[in-house]
């Protein structure tokens, strides 16, 4: 990726990540904001907007810090297990052991004697089908290779980088972290072989450029292959 797609890719996300957690915030907290709109206190709704923009931005940074760092262990990953299958059967036991963490811990820490375990499953399946939807729109963008990464990407990375608010279990922060988290990591995934494949095209015409005698004579002819990520 060049580093105007990659700086394309931070700014776009930096706004995925304010204008939902925003969004989501008046959404969630509506019993607390909502005297604010009632009484036409136009600095407290600013100072609210412009404060849940920012964790937006936040957590938006901590979405792209996990994304980049999945990259990275996807490489190495390929790299050890020298097998593609192979790498995807262990990426979906990780995903397993994830939702399996996500309710199980989450309950063991968090319920209160004699209380169902049935309210902890709800964030998890929120998080499976949400993760699959993404997972099966890369697909159709890419091609079938792109599903367990997108997958496991959606799951596991958002399920460490939601850490800081699973270990307080505040109702709020709970639900405003993994709705803005999801949607920056979506976003990114669902993003990166469009940029990957502009940044391949800008290097191709500054090459053209540099040397005029330079061509591709395939430049016009559809990719064979999609990229999986």
């Amino acid at each position: 990726m060049t580093s105007r797609n990659w700086v394309r890719l931070f700014v776009s996300t930096l706004l995925v990540g304010g204008v939902t957690t925003a969004i989501v915030g008046f959404i969630i907290r509506w019993n607390e904001f909502q005297p604010y709109f009632t009484h036409f206190q136009i600095i407290d709704i600013l100072s609210t907007l412009i404060w849940l923009i920012v964790m937006g931005f936040l957590f938006s940074v901590i979405s792209q810090m996990g994304f980049f760092s999945y990259l990275t262990i996807h490489r190495f990953g390929l790299g050890i297990f020298k097998s593609v299958s192979l790498w995807n059967s262990v990426q979906v036991v990780l995903v397993l052991f994830g939702l399996f963490d996500l309710v199980y811990l989450r309950y063991e820490n968090f319920a209160k004697p004699g209380e169902s375990i049935l309210p902890y499953l709800g964030p998890a399946f929120l998080l499976l089908a949400i993760s699959l939807a993404v997972a099966w729109y890369k697909v159709k963008q890419t091609n079938k290779g792109a599903f367990i990464p997108a997958l496991f990407f959606m799951i596991v990375a958002t399920l460490v980088e939601w850490v800081p608010v699973l270990r307080e279990n505040e109702k709020n922060w709970f639900y405003l972290m993994m709705i803005s988290l999801l949607a920056c990591n979506a976003y990114q995934i669902l993003v990166l072989h469009k940029l990957n494949a502009q940044s391949v095209q800008e290097r191709q015409k500054r090459a053209e450029q540099t040397n005029p005698k330079m061509s591709n004579p395939n430049k016009n002819k559809k990719m064979s292959k999609k990229p999986s990520m």
